[in-house]
């Protein structure tokens, strides 16, 4: 492997841009109808596409994405510096604070918030 591309689905791909972008204070690299790329380092990116658009792709082998909306169904983990910022930004911008910055067992200082569409949003550093 020599990349990896995440795509998140979402409901509204221009909102979802907007928060995104401001969150992670990144331009997309790609921002065209039917998806949004953020590169969060070389080789990695975020990807956001519409809930339509990836169902006439899965659906009806799979069920179309709007019915799990609001329900965690993945987490980014995003290790930055100064994470209570980009927790802040989150939810200014309307995101929900899931659980609060701070240590975790596993050596990091890490809150959680959601996306627009419930995706969890974790932010860390190390101790």
């Amino acid at each position: 492997m020599d990349k990896l591309l995440t795509i998140l689905y979402v409901s509204d791909q221009e909102k979802s841009t907007d928060f995104y972008q401001e969150v992670l204070q990144l331009e997309p690299t790609l921002n065209v109808p039917g998806m949004t790329e953020f590169t969060l380092f070389k080789n990695c990116k975020l990807g956001l596409m519409p809930e339509d658009g990836i169902a006439k792709i899965i659906t009806p082998a799979t069920a179309h994405p709007k019915t799990g909306s609001q329900i965690p169904r993945c987490e980014i983990y995003l290790s930055v510096n100064n994470p209570q910022l980009f927790i802040d930004r989150a939810i200014k911008l309307g995101a929900k604070n899931v659980s609060t910055l701070q240590n975790r067992d596993w050596g990091e200082k890490v809150g959680y918030t959601t996306d627009l569409d419930g995706h969890i949003l974790a932010f860390a550093e190390k101790e």
